[in-house]
């Protein structure tokens, strides 16, 4: 990792839904060089619906940031040589040079998409439909209620073992599996319930939980610096 971060960004009104998932059916999704994470023996996927804001090159003024816009990705959990960290199996943004820039300089899987939020002190709402033209419209609809303590997830916890990932990696176009780094706070939690009414986007990408009932966390966010691949 190089001494100094390639982009800064907020990731902002986190929506986490997490389902297990079985280990036979992600492994094959996964290089042959990264080790498919478990917690318990068990696979896990999640769908994480934000917004991104002031998303701009490491050390550029607020000025010149991005205009703010929704992102959901889906993603499992790998280990890797050097760290633990995630793996993506597409990202949806509703700005296209996020799109463009995520697939040319970092190698992911990203997808145009039109991202509707809303955000309250306590309740939100996600929704998406991918307009790309390489994929269908894989449709997601999600809402959520929480309230009570905000939290850390505990050493050791399942809770930390989700949202505490500070790497993710990708392929490049030459078959390389690559790393990207990250760094932030420890995430701020909430519990959280959720109602799934589409989603689309698990479907897209041919995985089938477990079981239809997510585990829930919500987090007011925090500002993330990332670093360029190796």
């Amino acid at each position: 990792m190089s001494a100094r971060p390639f982009v800064a960004m907020d990731w902002r009104d986190v929506l986490f839904l997490h389902w297990p998932v079985d280990v036979r059916e992600l492994r094959p999704r996964i290089p042959a060089d990264l080790e498919l994470d478990t917690y318990d023996g068990t696979a896990w996927v999640s769908v994480v619906a934000f917004r991104i804001a002031a998303a701009r090159p490491y050390g550029f003024p607020a000025a010149a940031s991005l205009p703010a816009f929704g992102e959901i990705n889906v993603r499992t959990y790998v280990r890797g040589a050097a760290k633990d960290g995630l793996w993506f199996f597409s990202l949806d943004a509703a700005s296209r040079l996020a799109v463009a820039g995520g697939r040319r300089i970092v190698h992911l899987p990203y997808y145009r998409a039109r991202i509707d939020a809303t955000w309250t002190a306590t309740e939100c709402r996600y929704g998406s439909e991918r307009r790309d033209r390489r994929s269908g419209a894989a449709p997601f609809a999600a809402s959520a209620r929480f309230g009570g303590d905000v939290r850390v997830g505990a050493p050791g916890s399942l809770d930390e073992w989700l949202v505490e990932r500070y790497c993710f990696y990708t392929t490049d176009p030459h078959g390389n599996t690559r790393r990207g780094d990250v760094r932030h706070a420890p995430w701020l939690l909430r519990d959280a319930t959720a109602e799934v009414a589409e989603n689309g986007l698990l479907s897209a990408a041919g995985i089938t939980p477990n079981t239809d009932k997510p585990l829930v966390h919500v987090s007011p966010g925090v500002s993330a610096r990332a670093w360029t691949l190796v």
